[in-house]
């Protein structure tokens, strides 16, 4: 019975030996399975370094381009700024003189008006006194009168109202008559003169 029991446990030893080689070769296999299907996977997700510094250099380069259009188109905002100040500058004062030529109209027909009497011709000096402190204050800040009586017709400062056919005191596209003086500040039109062509 002892002799029994002793070969029962020396086969139980043998079977608990075998099955932990079968596990342990069993685990072996799976491990070197599982260390291939790493390798495999690093082959295949391994990327050829040459390839990666081309990529590289490609971003690279993209980035430079950007930072290129972004410095240009900084630099183009600032000149756009500069002209418009500059053009604020040169032209400042356009309102205010617009607003001003109505008035020097005005005074000009105050003046074509025949004074009879003293007291007429005394206002009437007056009147011419205003009119020419306004003609220099206007001029002093560069508004100046469009040449116009006898010039060739400029479409740019003449605003043609009327023609007239042509004769030997008046060539083609020659203002006969001014009916309304024009004006420039510097070298802008601040308002057309009004004028008759011949044609």
């Amino acid at each position: 019975m002892a002799k029994k029991s002793t070969r029962t446990t020396l086969e139980d030893s043998q079977a608990s030996t075998t099955d932990s080689a079968a596990t342990s070769t069993a685990s072996e296999a799976t491990q070197a399975a599982t260390s291939a299907t790493d390798d495999q996977a690093e082959q295949t997700t391994a990327v050829d370094p040459t390839q990666q510094i081309t990529d590289l250099k490609a971003q690279l380069d993209a980035k430079d381009d950007q930072l290129l259009r972004a410095q240009a188109e900084i630099v183009n905002m600032q000149n756009r700024n500069k002209k418009e100040q500059a053009a604020l500058l040169k032209y400042d004062g356009q309102a205010l003189a617009k607003d001003v030529l109505p008035v020097l109209d005005n005074l000009e027909r105050a003046l074509a008006t025949p004074a009879d009497d003293e007291a007429a011709q005394q206002l009437k000096k007056g009147v011419e006194m205003v009119y020419g402190h306004l003609q220099d204050a206007l001029k002093k800040h560069g508004v100046t009168e469009v040449a116009a009586a006898g010039e060739k017709f400029d479409p740019n400062i003449h605003q043609a109202v009327q023609t007239v056919p042509v004769d030997d005191d008046h060539p083609a596209d020659t203002v006969v008559q001014v009916l309304q003086r024009g004006y420039l500040l510097k070298d802008r039109t601040l308002r057309p003169a009004m004028v008759v062509v011949a044609q």
